[in-house]
């Protein structure tokens, strides 16, 4: 299996944003969540998403990425 480190670089060059699956242990159990990262230096910030948060924040990510695309096409 290959291994490899995807990050994507903001609009401005200034932060890098990562997104990987993460189990943390919560009480009796784990539980599997999505971390987004925005930058990697000590100042960044994390947002853990569960798996049915994340759906629908990729759903609103892709209506709004289509909305650009219909904006530019006027």
């Amino acid at each position: 299996m290959a291994k490899y480190d995807l990050k994507f670089i903001d609009r401005f060059n200034e932060k890098t944003i990562k997104v990987e699956k993460v189990t943390k242990e919560l009480y009796t159990r784990n539980e599997d969540v999505i971390n987004i990262y925005v930058d990697d230096n000590d100042l960044g910030m994390c947002i853990s998403l569960d798996k049915s948060t994340a759906i629908k924040f990729a759903k609103t990510l892709r209506t709004e990425i289509n909305k650009i695309n219909t904006d530019t096409n006027e």
